[in-house]
């Protein structure tokens, strides 16, 4: 039974009929609460048991106090998208108890603080109150804590209501405190004591259950994106990152700094081989960042939109000097300030030819925490082969919020530095070569690195017109000769960047997305399938400059659906100026109000289109 016609059951008098791994549990608390480690007990237990789950942390970007809600997806089918429908609703605010009880479905479950002195008049639902302080007092927790450990309290009363493991909670404790045993004792004591209560106290009148499932969880891990993109970076080989903090993404750089001490120190001298320097601003990290890359250095940044606005100087900088650098833009809602904690694909337009005059940029698009992870070392090799810069776009949904996925593996794949010449190399040549000579054909040329004791391989790097040996020119051809060689290089990038994920079985209809909503394109695709007996085809773009079978997909489909988080359709208008040819073919679905896509607005909005 699906949730939809449980309500209905329950609405009708009907006997209730158990809804078994297929709900959403939304907690509202204030922000600075502590509320994240209960939250975060809830997911994991849940994703210990086996149950496929995510969880997506609604924040105010300013001040402590101010409301914050958390929503844990439950989906026995693995579909992990934000939907719109609550189910079950925890609330420990009485700012936003009006509102909280107003967003349960019909027939779903309400549970709150007893001492919030507000009405209830909602006859459709189940509504449990919980004696949040009075547990609390009873636990005997240390006065300073009391505020943080209530949030425990709707953990346990949560356990006995539908159905959490106990040993589980006590195992994602134990994960979070890092097996320091008297935090763990203490909240898991509350959660014990209120787990007791609601068996003694509350009689459950509402369908949501949860059940173990045999899911090969020794094979899946729970992790954010900027985790992810840490630990790929880390595998990849950095050797330098400079940064500024900026929300979403500041937690990506302290997560480097985190591993380095696993992952990046020397076992003979015990000398960690990354260096981290946290610069002034977003123009002097970029520019640390690009002196580093010139000298050879595998080099990297992290920012978020305001702050690659910032950079775009410097990064027009690197790609006419040819200097291989990193970006991580985990992008939020502009533009200017925007929405800081609201998540976006709004910064693609601008990063794929950030830079002024003619300027074209590599652009990796991860569909996943997965692809966070191994695009964190692939932008590395691509880099390094183009000798140019290369954005990843990430968002706030993937960077900060927490996604189940499979295990990462290590990179299948030596490093790949690229056209670098070293001593030898320069002996072979005898001293003949040029930095900016384009040998292969490819519009990529050969290059040293400091370090290179050859007396040949100094060269002089500027931005400002060159010829092929890097001398200095203002000579009009010169100038169309390199311009058109730096062109031809990003076609040659359309080889080297990752392939799009094509699903397609011959259909009419085609759908295009990118980046986190992929998620909510999968499940929307299951729907129109199942409800309306409509098949399509599908194609997650991973990167710009697009590669040749972003092409042939859109030349199979009479229609071609571009589905994305942003006001004005960025994807399709970068579609279309690659494919003119079949510019009729693709329709634009673009959606931007702060959220994370749901399958639901997906279909809405292609049924509206269709009809």
């Amino acid at each position: 039974m699906s949730p939809t016609e449980a309500v209905s059951s329950v609405m009708s008098g009907e006997a209730i009929e158990r809804v078994v791994n297929d709900f959403s549990i939304t907690v509202a608390t204030v922000n600075g609460s502590g509320s994240q480690t209960s939250n975060a007990t809830i997911l994991r237990s849940l994703f210990k048991m086996g149950i496929p789950v995510s969880g997506k942390n609604l924040f105010p970007s300013n001040i402590q106090g101010l409301p914050t809600w958390y929503t844990i997806r439950v989906n026995k089918d693995g579909f992990l998208a934000r939907r719109d429908e609550q189910e079950i609703v925890i609330t420990l605010n009485p700012e936003s108890f009006t509102r909280d009880i107003a967003s349960v479905q019909p027939g779903g479950a309400f549970f709150y603080d007893e001492s919030i002195r507000q009405p209830i008049n909602r006859t459709d639902i189940s509504v449990y109150p919980m004696p949040v302080k009075k547990l609390v007092v009873a636990s005997g927790a240390p006065s300073n804590l009391r505020d943080y450990i209530a949030n425990m309290v709707y953990v346990g009363v949560l356990a006995y209501m539908i159905g959490i493991d106990m040993e589980k909670i006590l195992a994602a404790l134990t994960f979070h405190f890092k097996g320091k045993q008297k935090p763990i004792d203490l909240n898991f004591g509350v959660v014990k004591m209120a787990f007791d209560w609601a068996q003694t106290n509350l009689t459950k009148s509402d369908p949501f259950w949860v059940e173990p499932m045999q899911e090969a969880c020794d094979e899946c891990i729970m992790t954010d994106g900027n985790t992810a993109a840490a630990l790929g970076s880390l595998y990849g080989g950095i050797q330098f990152l400079a940064w500024y903090p900026i929300t979403p993404a500041t937690s990506l750089a302290e997560a480097v700094n985190e591993f380095i001490p696993q992952l990046r120190k020397d076992p003979v001298t015990g000398r960690t081989t990354t260096a981290v320097v946290q610069a002034e601003d977003e123009l002097a990290a970029v520019g640390m960042v690009t002196g580093a890359g010139w000298a050879g250095l595998r080099s990297m940044t992290s920012t978020s939109g305001p702050g690659l606005s910032l950079m775009a100087e410097y990064v027009g900088l690197a790609y006419f000097a040819e200097v291989p650098i990193v970006i991580w833009d985990i992008q939020r809602v502009g533009p200017s300030t925007g929405l800081p904690t609201r998540t976006a694909q709004a910064d693609l337009t601008f990063a794929a030819i950030m830079g002024h005059g003619d300027t074209q940029q590599v652009v990796l698009l991860p569909g996943s925490v997965t692809e966070c992870f191994e695009f964190g070392w692939k932008a590395f090799d691509i880099a390094e082969r183009l000798q140019t810069p290369v954005l990843i776009l990430s968002d706030l949904d993937f960077g900060m919020n927490q996604w189940k996925t499979k295990k990462f593996q290590y990179p299948d794949a030596p490093m790949d530095r690229g056209k670098v010449l070293w001593e030898t190399d320069l002996e072979n040549l005898q001293g003949n070569w040029g930095r900016y000579r384009d040998i292969d054909g490819d519009g990529i040329p050969y290059r040293t690195v400091v370090g290179n004791r050859h007396p040949a391989a100094a060269y002089f790097t500027r931005g400002t017109g060159h010829n092929e040996d890097a001398k200095y020119s203002e000579s009009p051809e010169v100038w169309e000769r390199n311009m058109a060689r730096l062109k031809k290089k990003m076609e040659t990038a359309r080889t080297m960047v990752p392939s799009p994920c094509i699903e397609s079985t011959g259909q009419k209809i085609g759908f295009i997305a990118f980046g986190s909503t992929d998620s909510a394109l999968h499940e929307a695709r299951h729907i129109l399938s199942t409800k309306y007996g409509l098949e399509t085809d599908y194609m997650q773009i991973k990167a710009v400059p697009f590669s040749p079978e972003v092409k042939e997909f859109i030349a199979a489909h009479e229609k071609n659906f571009v589905v994305e988080l942003n006001r004005d359709g960025q994807m399709f208008q970068l579609l279309s100026l690659d494919n003119p040819e079949y510019v009729l073919s693709l329709i634009s679905l673009a959606h931007l109000d702060g959220m994370p896509l749901t399958a639901k607005w997906v279909v809405d909005a292609f049924l509206a289109k269709e009809k």
